[in-house]
């Protein structure tokens, strides 16, 4: 289980690659961190983040590309 309040100080950030290159739809990612990920919103970066494991990361990763896999093939 994720720690409640990690220090995220050393979060190092990036842009995910489900963003938009449009601007919208602005997700940044920290997977540097050695009990979480962390994800934002690019234009609130002061705002709430979601935390989550990396073995629960990665579960949402495969499900995402899953979903996008079947809508390329709809």
């Amino acid at each position: 289980m994720a720690p409640r309040h990690p220090d995220l100080s050393q979060a190092i950030w990036r842009k995910s690659t489900y963003s938009s290159s449009t601007g919208q739809n602005c997700v940044e990612v920290a997977t540097n961190m050695p009990d979480v990920v962390a994800v934002r919103y690019s234009k609130d970066q002061r705002g709430p983040r979601l935390l989550i494991s990396h073995r629960d990361w990665q579960v949402l990763l495969q499900a995402l590309k899953s979903i996008r896999s079947t809508d390329c093939h709809s």
